[in-house]
């Protein structure tokens, strides 16, 4: 029987996390719904962020919890693609979100995103918190998290906080991180074409895009607040994948998520190649093999099955042989 490639290429190590290549950020009941509505109809080339921190309003953070984690259990919520973002560790109410999420939503949800760090211990804490509030409503699973990296302090601690338990994905806090230094980053950075120029923005979008792949996790760029025009979000999108390595980006406007899945799709070229030397490596049972005058082995095996991947959580269609043999 053919192996999969999921089966032999990660041999003592985990597969580096196939995350949809946009993660759309909702508060309100309304937004929220809208946004699965969307993502029902566009299919899971997308993620929804419930958000429990900027979306709560003052003193009714539990509720708002309630909110999100009953939508997460119900119908509207297809593809199991619905995280929660709760407050940073210094907010009163963070323990009740987090306990309020698993205990309602904690086999279904998605992610959880955990902001504001200062250091490492700070997003340690609340993880450790997330296993015994699993451990406490009996949820097996583990869930993912997600850590925004939004301070200088953060950002020093990037390696650490990657490496973190459960971490599948830290992000870029892009407009927290520029406020976070009091004035002496200009507003302009916040913005295209400033936060691809500025030197101490390239510079912590390198250091996260390193430290997450770096520890086989994904770098998630910030947002663009640019909804009007979908070419300037096509085109910031297409500059975070290709010139900082990023592979999933924000999104806080519908209008926003398709522009941002097709600059973060692959090459079409690239994808047939995939297909090509995948199948061909499976028929030699993962060994090395020889493909237009050049060899590949489970290196470069590795690479085109990643990048078959985030073909497909893209929504692009994947050639019918690489359909059959790896995703049916």
């Amino acid at each position: 029987m053919a192996l999969h490639p999921s089966e032999v290429l990660y041999a003592g190590g985990r597969p580096f996390p196939a995350l949809a290549a946009c993660e759309h950020y909702a508060g309100s009941e309304k937004t929220i719904g809208k946004a699965l509505e969307l993502q029902t109809r566009l299919g899971p080339v997308f993620d929804v962020t419930g958000d429990g921190e900027d979306g709560a309003p003052a003193g009714r953070e539990r509720e708002h919890a309630a909110m999100i984690a009953a939508l997460v259990m119900s119908d509207a919520n297809r593809f199991d693609r619905f995280g929660a973002r709760i407050h940073d560790v210094t907010h009163p109410a963070w323990h009740e979100e987090l306990e309020t999420l698993i205990a309602t939503a904690g086999r279904r949800l998605a992610y959880l995103v955990l902001p504001k760090p200062e250091r490492a211990d700070d997003a340690l804490e609340q993880i450790s918190a997330l296993d015994a509030a699993r451990q406490r409503h009996g949820v097996d699973r583990e869930i993912p998290v997600h850590v925004l990296i939004e301070t200088p302090g953060a950002l020093r601690e990037a390696w650490r906080i990657a490496a973190l338990p459960h971490v599948e994905s830290i992000d870029f806090g892009l407009m927290d991180f520029v406020s976070a230094h009091h004035g002496a980053i200009p507003a302009t950075a916040m913005r295209s074409p400033g936060q691809f120029s500025h030197p101490l923005i390239v510079r912590a979008k390198c250091e996260i895009a390193a430290a997450a792949l770096g520890n086989g996790v994904v770098p998630a760029h910030n947002v663009t607040t640019e909804f009007r025009d979908p070419a300037v979000v096509r085109d910031d999108a297409r500059r975070a994948r290709m010139e900082f390595g990023f592979l999933r980006m924000w999104s806080i406007h519908p209008a926003q998520i398709e522009p941002i899945v097709e600059a973060m799709r692959p090459d079409f070229a690239e994808v047939d190649t995939a297909t090509a030397i995948l199948c061909a490596a499976q028929d030699a049972d993962w060994g090395p093999i020889q493909i237009d005058g050049r060899l590949h082995d489970r290196a470069s095996y590795r690479y085109y099955w990643e990048l078959l991947q985030r073909a497909r959580s893209t929504g692009m269609p994947v050639p019918a042989d690489a359909q059959q043999r790896f995703f049916n």
